[in-house]
């Protein structure tokens, strides 16, 4: 409410324009609305993250600077109403509507993501993720905080712009020890081999922040590159999702192609350094798309589709998935001329 800032039941209905809603009287609807939010000039947030006790928020601002706070039953129907807002409110904008839907089902993450930045700004005591009490199953867990309440906290800090994209990125949290899942539900789910499976988008699912906020450097000798390999010029770069050669398991990697001369290098993006962790010559390589009708002998886990594969000279095989089918032809053109 503007005036007693109580909480009341509204049938909202969405027009082209506008958002209308209603009273509620003996289970029905008034015939006549009881106000009106015009949409023309809106800004929304979507998670709205100010009352900390009400995650399932939608925040509409008018041109004219009236805020409006909107809660949903569920994070479904509130993601559902938020993006049905906002194409009606870029209704003039055919191509803006379009682009919001592409990035509904989108893991194209910041080119200069910094996942130890995050786990700071996570930890900060006035912006950060709230930690909580949980019960599961008759067991308390102290400072821990759901698998959706991140995903809706790493949305409203812009590092993702889809719940989609949040996942990949929060399953890259745990990957790297960052977080780590508590409790049946969510340790459950760390059984799948895919990376996108692994963290749950769940109210009822539990994650802490690991015992080191920060990765306990390797042991492992660090692979060396010649400095003449990483003098090419850059064609392309972007964030792939590639198989491990021991593990099978799936990786988030940022992807750089350069030519003269001709080299993929893959970078790890929880690292601070830019410094790659693999890459190959291109020359007498072989690169191809596979089917997603089935997974071909050497791919584990499952696979989301847009699967491509790039044979080394010396017959080493790397299965590396783009988030779509446009950018993995796009990722083959520009690899091609360069085998």
């Amino acid at each position: 409410g503007h005036i007693v800032r109580n909480w009341k039941v509204r049938w909202f209905v969405l027009l082209q324009d506008k958002l209308l809603y209603y009273k509620i009287e003996g289970g029905k609807k008034e015939p006549s609305p009881k106000g009106r939010i015009l949409l023309d000039g809106c800004t929304i947030t979507c998670p709205c993250l100010e009352y900390e006790n009400r995650p399932l928020l939608i925040k509409l601002k008018t041109k004219t600077n009236t805020d409006y706070f909107l809660e949903c039953c569920s994070r479904e129907e509130r993601d559902s109403w938020a993006l049905d807002i906002t194409g009606a409110i870029h209704a003039g904008h055919p191509v803006q509507v379009q682009e919001l839907h592409r990035m509904k089902n989108s893991f194209k993450l910041l080119e200069n993501i910094s996942l130890h930045h995050i786990v700071e700004r996570m930890c900060d005591s006035s912006t950060g993720i709230k930690l909580t009490r949980n019960l599961e199953q008759g067991n308390r867990y102290k400072e821990t905080f759901t698998g959706s309440a991140l995903v809706d906290w790493l949305i409203s800090n812009s590092f993702a712009v889809s719940r989609f994209e949040a996942v990949t990125l929060a399953s890259m949290l745990m990957e790297e020890n960052f977080i780590k899942p508590v409790g049946a539900r969510s340790t459950e789910a760390t059984r799948y081999s895919d990376l996108c499976e692994q963290f749950l988008d769940d109210s009822t699912a539990l994650y802490m922040f690991a015992e080191s906020s920060k990765k306990k450097s390797s042991s492992k000798e660090e692979l060396q590159f010649n400095i003449s390999e990483l003098r090419g010029t850059i064609v392309k770069q972007g964030f792939l999702v590639k198989q491990g050669h021991k593990r099978k398991n799936w990786k988030v990697r940022r992807f750089v192609l350069r030519a003269d001369p001709a080299f993929l290098h893959y970078y790890d993006p929880t690292k601070e350094e830019n410094r790659p962790v693999g890459g190959f010559s291109l020359r007498g390589c072989l690169v191809s798309a596979l089917e997603d009708n089935g997974v071909p002998a050497g791919v584990k886990g499952n696979v989301q589709g847009n699967l491509f594969k790039i044979i080394t000279k010396n017959d080493i095989h790397y299965y590396i998935q783009a988030s779509s089918k446009a950018e993995r032809a796009q990722w083959i053109e520009a690899i091609k001329p360069l085998t």
